[in-house]
């Protein structure tokens, strides 16, 4: 990959940024409009537009799930050197500070989705149309999921019913996590009561997403009981089942189906240089991911991060179809097709299947920019797992914890003699290592190994006390004039 500076903006300017999208549709691949501030709002179109440019932030979390594996013990950072994508490299060894040009990005992008969901909270009550809840209740949704991004990244964030202006830093304090927390579920209850089991467009937010994230908010916090209550609607629905063949839900033929609880939407349609990576409509982390100097059958080549470490390869148990799905083992791989392929900067030998290029998979655009494999946010079997976990440390229901545990190995290994029996802190264990397994390459290890006390016997170079968190971008503190402080160790 060649060495490009990104170039990023601060809080302050998306909060005075008026809101730009891509599109009048979820797939968002249509010609950009912009909305005239306090003009606006006047029809339920105007809201709908409103409601595009909020999801459009989805697809820069590209770099939230790339990190969330580099950060765990689960990938190394791979790249071209040392000094590619140094941030990714300072993230993956723990060295990172203040001054980190992609948590820059990812503190900007997701407080841009929480600015497009604000300006619309702002104005909720202009104009009345019949669908008006329905609007709400995906924004409020949509809020709740970047606010849950930054509560994860960085803790204490500010907090705020209607945009924020560039003065804002300087006199609203970072909210304690408590109160983040609580905000959050606030609009994940209204979410739920007020979306669709449905979605009314393939992309939109539902019912079922919503309580599943608030399952999982709650799950953080180790609220079991009403983290069970939660993931258990989603069970009882219906409307979500585990596909058969687990490899299939990573091609681009099984976007969107019945295990898909949430998936951000990507497209090739549109392409994006790497001076704008938020820009791209295709999913970036899957160029990033790409196997380097690639050539030969199936896959498109790329720029090697984000590569397993042999730690989670050997965390597959012998007969896991899983395994083959989420790891490729490029050099057994070579040997059977006759593909060729280069060796990049901390080569471990494997690579994120899940998440690798296909060839075919564009119609126009860069392969490592847009790529259109969508993100699958929120899967059932995570849903089944997490309520397994907290049936289980709740003290509420071990076997129906296992219940949901066995349901999600069957899949894996085609059969029923591989069911857990254990139960209590054994079986919490075994909960915790499908996680892994069941997950990998999609984001979630990181956060998992924090929230459970173990990041720091786990990941080399974890301080405790420390990088629980992230650090808050140097220049929002600075900005802050003093009403910031930085997080702890930073």
């Amino acid at each position: 990959m060649k060495k490009t500076h990104i170039i990023t903006v601060t809080l302050l300017t998306f909060f005075a940024t008026s809101f730009i999208s891509c599109g009048d549709d979820f797939t968002v691949d249509k010609p950009p409009y912009s909305i005239d501030s306090e003009n606006y709002f006047n029809s339920e179109e105007d809201y709908n537009k409103a409601l595009i440019a909020a999801y459009d932030l989805l697809q820069a979390s590209y770099v939230n799930v790339l990190l969330g594996e580099i950060a765990s013990d689960n990938t190394a950072s791979g790249g071209e050197s040392a000094t590619d994508v140094i941030g990714f490299q300072q993230v993956d060894e723990m060295t990172h500070t203040p001054v980190n040009a992609n948590l820059k990005n990812l503190w900007d992008w997701m407080f841009a989705g929480v600015n497009r969901c604000n300006y619309i909270i702002e104005f909720k009550d202009k104009t009345d149309f019949p669908n008006k809840n329905q609007v709400l209740g995906e924004t409020y949704f949509l809020r709740a999921y970047y606010n849950f991004e930054l509560l994860k990244w960085f803790g204490p964030i500010p907090l705020k019913d209607s945009r924020f202006t560039t003065t804002d830093v300087t006199t609203i304090p970072r909210s304690p996590v408590e109160e983040v927390y609580a905000s959050i579920e606030n609009d994940l209850k209204f979410a739920v009561d007020n979306l669709n089991p449905v979605p009314a467009q393939i992309g939109r937010a539902t019912k079922g997403a919503a309580q599943a994230l608030l399952g999982k908010v709650y799950l953080y916090q180790e609220k079991y009981t009403d983290a069970a209550a939660s993931l258990q609607g989603v069970i009882d629905s219906g409307n979500y089942s585990l596909v058969a063949d687990y490899n299939a839900i990573f091609e681009n033929t099984g976007e969107n189906g019945p295990e898909s609880v949430f998936e951000v939407q990507y497209t090739d349609i549109e392409g994006a240089g790497f001076g704008c990576l938020q820009c791209s409509e295709g999913n970036v982390a899957v160029g990033f991911n790409g196997i380097r100097n690639y050539s030969g059958p199936l896959f498109d080549s790329g720029y090697s991060f984000n590569v397993p470490r042999q730690e989670v390869v050997d965390a597959f148990e012998a007969g896991d179809s899983r395994k083959d799905v989420a790891i490729l083992d490029i050099a057994a791989w070579a040997a059977s097709t006759g593909a060729s392929y280069g060796t990049g900067y901390k080569h471990t030998g494997y690579y994120n299947r899940k998440y690798l290029a296909r060839q075919g998979d564009l119609n126009t655009g860069d392969q490592n920019l847009t790529n259109p494999n969508n993100y699958r946010a929120i899967r059932y079997a995570d849903v089944l797992l997490m309520a397994a976990e907290a049936y289980n440390r709740g003290g509420i229901d071990d076997t129906k914890a296992k219940e949901y545990l066995n349901l999600v190995r069957r899949r894996a290994f085609h059969d029923f003699n591989h069911d857990i029996t254990a139960s209590g802190p054994a079986l919490t264990d075994l909960i915790f290592a499908e996680r892994r397994v069941e997950l990998v390459g999609e984001g979630h290890r990181f956060f998992d190994l924090v929230r459970t006390g173990k990041a720091a016997q786990e990941i080399e170079g974890f301080t405790p006390n420390k990088n629980e968190l992230f650090p808050v971008p140097f220049e929002e503190i600075q900005f802050s004039s003093g009403n910031w402080t930085q997080n702890q160790g930073y």
